[in-house]
């Protein structure tokens, strides 16, 4: 459902429109259907009811469009209901085992939460490099934010509280421009074809709805800023949108930007999953208590009407904030059991500012891929409790996102096992495939029975019907890094040793293991470099490991040009036991300039080989020659350890590191890119310097 366009030209759109706006759903007032209506479903339930046996997994999951608010509002009250009850059952049963006057923990855990490259754009100092690396993305012409974008003679760095705003080319005149101060924390963001970047920051919102309670924290919003940058020494700003949630992924194409969004529900205040102690408490007291409790948090849940729950998006229009009207037909449920939770497509259209078109499922997330066509998103089926014989099992959605200005729902499915991440997830020819680790649960002690395959679907009169499936892999092991293309797969998996399979995914009624190869330690992530050669970076780890110093990063190469012999042709191993690379698990870290075979990643070590930290720690970016006939060559490193100890005195933060995280290369030069700096040098002479930009000191 496309949301109202808002002409900043205009009045704020008030609040008795947005009521109005929801008169199709049937009742009023504002945000999102009545403050209070008939009781009878709440009376009906003013004593808790049994728990309901545990659901089992749907074979046939689906998403049902609510058709008014009330029903929305129904759907949230029950499951809330459940999760609360399910939960504080669960601590009830302890009461049994022991009593607060001899010492128990009968609180039931009181402090436990229930929530869940080409043509160079303007602003350099010539035409610009013939060729350029940009962001590492899964599939070709769909777009992913990061935290430093390119065009070739512009770099943007996003960095705490700041977008620094640079020129790189030519490389000698390597210099920051500006930086523009962001709200909140700044996450990614991206550069549009038309000079426009879209900042996404993490902010507590526009308003004072903002807490943690019992079920988590809640209140917080990402924040969309879109900026003019065709003036790099002057940008502007365009629009500015507060959605509610965490962002937790985003895909761009051309003009339509999709981010994929959680929100925690907000719970009634006075709702509590825990007892005050009182001591010499005996068992069944504590139990009785728990009964009370359920009932008294029942009681408050029926009561708190749908606009308590939710809250709108907002523009900010002039001054002033306007609010984004929803509809409540643009909320889905799963028919399939999943934690209480939002999750939310939205879309935003650079050219229509001020427009936010949202589908909502009320469920927790998982993972995100997307296609040119199609969005899919996964979240995880609920086991209420634990029980032996339960196995993971994950609800796909499919979202057809043709329409660059909306999401539209176009069927479900459902595969046994769960997601590693994006990249165990791809669509090829209609088809779509999924990699899935598999656990089922052996007894109450936590022991699982692990294993793995590929399952492949096809769209068919609104579902996803499985077509295929591949035989199981590697029992007792599990899924670390997958990578599709086109009718080829690969799988690692890893337990001891790092197993490649390799898969004839040609038939996608019949997807087949052809090949197998074991070596020691396991590869994070996989990278094409052509039909037959792969590039992967991982951990080695020798067969008979004897202490910690025998392990290090690996950079791989394997030939599978025959895919039922694959064979690892070279191998690199980087740093010692202690190295780390971001690359290791953020694809968009690895930067592999195929034109120039260089691969570049960030990197981090301590030797330990004195008693001073600074004389033993290093941070730079390592550039490797990557060729498939002679393998790897270590072509150097850009430090940039004098940046990070120079800026030894800020504060050090989840948003804010002076790390190399990123790294640019265009034509015969490579630039490093930290949370502190830039810094370019010519891929000849990689410790040279030409230039380094400073960024000013985190606040």
């Amino acid at each position: 459902m496309r949301g109202l366009r808002m002409d900043f030209g205009r009045a704020a759109f008030g609040p008795l429109a947005f009521a109005l706006m929801l008169t199709s759903c049937g009742e009023l007032p504002p945000p999102f259907g009545p403050e209070a209506r008939s009781t009878g479903g709440r009376e009906r339930w003013s004593t808790p009811r049994p728990l309901p046996p545990p659901r089992g997994i749907e074979a046939q999951p689906t998403l049902s469009r609510f058709r008014d608010c009330e029903e929305l509002e129904q759907h949230i009250q029950d499951t809330a209901v459940l999760e609360m009850r399910t939960t504080l059952e669960s601590y009830k049963k302890y009461a049994y085992q022991s009593s607060w006057g001899s010492g128990g923990g009968a609180d039931g855990g009181a402090s436990a939460g229930m929530g869940s490259g080409g043509g160079a754009g303007g602003g350099g100092g010539s035409a610009g490099p013939s060729q350029y690396t940009q962001t590492n993305v899964q599939t070709r012409g769909v777009d992913e934010a990061d935290i430093v974008k390119n065009d070739g003679t512009r770099i943007f760095v996003a960095s705490g509280k700041w977008v620094h705003l640079a020129r790189s080319w030519p490389p000698e005149q390597l210099g920051l421009v500006t930086s523009v101060s962001i709200e909140g924390w700044v996450g990614e963001m991206f550069l549009e074809e038309k000079d426009r970047l879209v900042v996404f920051s993490s902010v507590s919102g526009p308003s004072k709805d903002y807490g943690c309670g019992t079920y988590g924290c809640y209140g917080g919003y990402t924040k969309v800023t879109v900026l003019s940058v065709a003036e790099l020494a002057s940008p502007k700003k365009l629009a500015e949108y507060y959605l509610p949630g965490s962002y937790i992924s985003s895909r761009r194409i051309g003009p339509s930007v999709r981010l994929v969004l959680s929100d925690h529900l907000r719970w009634p205040a006075e709702v509590r999953t825990w007892l005050d102690y009182q001591p010499n408490r005996t068992a069944e007291d504590v139990s009785r208590a728990y009964d009370e409790l359920i009932a008294k948090n029942e009681t408050l849940i029926r009561a708190q009407p749908l606009s308590a729950w939710l809250v709108p998006a907002q523009v900010r229009s002039g001054e002033s904030l306007v609010e984004v009207p929803r509809q409540c037909d643009s909320f889905f449920a799963p028919n399939g059991s999943t934690r209480l939770g939002m999750l939310t497509i939205a879309t935003v259209h650079l050219d229509l500012p001020g427009e936010v078109g949202q589908t909502s499922v009320v469920a927790s997330p998982g993972e995100v891929y997307a296609s040119a066509e199609s969005l899919y998103v996964a979240n995880r089926h609920w086991w209420w409790w634990s029980e032996p014989g339960q196995t993971d099992y994950t609800y796909l959605h499919k979202f057809d996102i043709r329409d660059p200005y909306e999401a539209r729902y176009a069927g479900s499915g459902a595969v046994a096992g769960h997601i590693v991440d994006q990249f165990s997830m791809d669509e090829h020819r209609g088809y779509f495939r999924v990699a899935t680790t598999i656990n089922t649960r052996l007894d109450n002690d936590w022991r699982m029975q692990t294993t793995n395959r590929v399952t492949v679907f096809a769209e068919q009169e609104g579902f996803l019907a499985q077509v295929g499936r591949t035989e199981d892999l590697a029992p007792g092991e599990r899924i670390f890094s997958a990578r599709f293309a086109g009718d080829k797969g690969y799988l690692v998996t890893f337990r001891q040793v790092d197993p490649l399979f390799t898969l004839d995914l040609r038939a996608p009624s019949a997807p087949r293991k052809v090949g197998e190869l074991k070596v020691p330690g396991f590869s994070s992530y996989i990278h094409p470099m052509d039909d037959g050669h792969l590039l992967t970076i991982g951990v080695h780890i020798p067969e008979q490991q004897t202490t910690w110093s025998e392990r290090s990063l690996k950079l791989s190469m394997f030939d599978v040009t025959d895919l039922a012999h694959p064979r690892e042709t070279f191998t690199q191993k980087v740093g010692s036991w202690a190295s780390y690379s971001e690359a290791l698990w953020q694809h968009k870290a690895f930067n592999y300039f195929p034109e120039r075979k260089l691969l570049a990643i960030p990197f981090v070590d301590w030797s330990y080989s004195s008693g001073d930290y600074w004389s033993s720690f290093v941070s730079e970016l390592r550039v490797f020659e990557v060729d498939a006939v002679t393998g790897f060559k270590a072509r150097g490193a850009i430090s940039m350890k004098d940046l990070y100890q120079n800026a030894g005195g800020t504060y050090w933060s989840y948003w804010w590191a002076p790390y190399v995280r990123r790294s640019v290369m265009a034509d015969d030069y490579v630039y490093a890119v930290s949370d502190a700096g830039l810094r370019v040098a010519a891929s000849g002479s990689l410790s040279t310097p030409i230039a380094t930009v400073t960024f000013p000191k985190a606040q």
